[in-house]
C-alpha cells in the first residue's frame, strides 16, 4: 500500500509570508493533549502551546477546536488500525493472533502512553453525549473493533485453538470491554505486568 503524501498546511502570517506546517505532526501533538485532558478540558491555549502554532493558524486550518479534534480523531483511528493490523499479522493460530491483538492494548495501557489514555475513550466518548453524529462515530469505531475480535475468535474456533462451544460474538464483546477498560484503568498508572495478567486470565475463558 502506497504511503500517503506528506501533508502541509500553508497559512498566512502576514501578506506574502505563508507559514507551512506538517499537518500529521501537528495532529499527533493535538491528540496527546486531547487524550490526556478530554475535549472540554482542553483549551485553545493548551493546543497552541503543544502544537507550537498561533491561535489564528489553528482556526484557519481547522475552523475551531471541534474541527481540530475531529481531524485528530480521524488520523488517530487510521494510525492505530494500521498498527494493530501489523501486530496481528497473518501467521499463527486464531488464538495466537487474538493474543497479539490484546497485547497491542497491553502495550498502550501502561507507562506514559497508558497515563495519556485513548482519544476515543477520553475525548470522543465525552463528545458523544452532546453530539448525535459523534455518538454514531464512536459506536461505529467500537463495532469495527468488536468485528475484528470476533473474526479472530472464529478463526481460532476453526483451527481448534479456541473452544468451539464459545459464543464468538459474546467473547468478542467481552474482549472489547476488556481492551477499552484497560485504556481507562491505564490512566491511573499501571505496569505492563498488571495489564498482561488481565489478558492472560481473560484468554483462559475461551480456551
Amino acid at each position: 500500500m502506497a504511503k500517503p503524501a506528506r501533508q502541509t498546511a500553508s497559512l498566512s502570517r502576514s501578506p506574502g509570508r505563508p507559514r507551512e506546517f506538517d499537518v500529521a505532526k501537528a495532529l499527533d501533538k493535538a491528540t496527546k493533549v486531547f487524550s490526556e485532558r478530554g475535549f472540554h478540558g482542553t483549551s485553545i491555549a493548551d493546543l497552541t502551546h503543544a502544537m507550537n502554532l498561533a491561535q489564528g493558524s489553528i482556526y484557519k486550518a481547522f475552523e475551531d477546536k471541534r474541527g481540530l479534534f475531529l481531524a485528530a480523531l480521524q488520523r488517530y483511528r487510521a494510525t492505530r488500525a494500521e498498527k494493530l493490523r501489523k501486530v496481528i499479522g497473518a501467521e499463527g493460530s486464531g488464538l495466537a493472533q487474538l493474543r497479539r491483538a490484546l497485547g497491542f492494548y497491553v502495550q498502550s495501557s501502561h507507562g506514559e502512553e497508558g497515563r495519556r489514555g485513548c482519544l476515543v475513550v477520553t475525548g470522543a466518548t465525552e463528545l458523544s453525549a452532546f453530539s448525535r453524529d459523534m455518538a454514531r462515530d464512536v459506536a461505529a469505531a467500537f463495532d469495527r473493533n468488536e468485528a475484528l475480535l470476533m473474526e479472530l475468535v472464529r478463526r481460532g474456533q476453526k483451527d481448534g485453538s479456541i473452544a468451539a462451544h464459545i459464543d464468538a460474538r459474546a467473547a468478542a464483546r467481552m474482549m472489547l470491554c476488556l481492551t477499552q477498560g484497560m485504556r481507562v484503568v491505564g490512566k491511573t498508572g499501571r505496569t505492563r505486568a498488571d495489564m498482561q495478567a488481565v489478558v492472560d486470565l481473560a484468554l483462559t475463558a475461551i480456551m
